[in-house]
């Protein structure tokens, strides 16, 4: 993951990833030289449609050979960015979460089935990533039911 935004070209814009920059507002990086030579050399102006501006933590959406350039946003530009991604963004964050429910979904059973089988709590916090306390508890529960 990079620090810096990325401003990059889609040829379909109706359906690409990011938002388009016209949508996020004014940017002090449209300003900056090395930006206006870029866009300058892409054939676009700032208000194309072609032109999409994706957050850091985002920009592994950005289609593969599309042209892309590294900005960085001030706090309060990232903040008008995420806000216009926020359907786009909740919606991919939702999907993974129904996805981890569903592998999650028997957790307490595989947990408890791992503490039968002798697996120290401490490993099974590393292995799985769970909170010692959720373990812990699990266990403890684990042990009532042998005893």
């Amino acid at each position: 993951m990079t620090d810096d935004a990325y401003l990059f070209l889609v040829d379909g814009p109706a359906t690409a990833p990011g938002a388009p920059v016209a949508v996020v507002g004014d940017l002090e990086c449209l300003e900056t030289p090395a930006v206006r030579a870029w866009l300058d050399a892409q054939g676009v102006t700032a208000a194309s449609g072609a032109l999409r501006l994706l957050p850091p933590e985002e920009t592994a959406a950005i289609p593969e050979g599309a042209e892309k350039l590294p900005v960085p946003l001030s706090d309060e530009e990232l903040l008008r960015l995420r806000h216009a991604l926020a359907p786009g963004v909740h919606a991919r964050v939702e999907e993974e979460l129904l996805a981890y429910r569903d592998c999650a979904g028997d957790r307490d059973a595989l947990l408890a089935r791992a503490v039968a089988a002798g697996i120290a709590p401490h490993r099974i916090v590393e292995l799985t990533g769970e909170d010692p306390a959720t373990v812990t508890a699990v266990a403890s529960k684990a042990a009532g039911r042998r005893g």
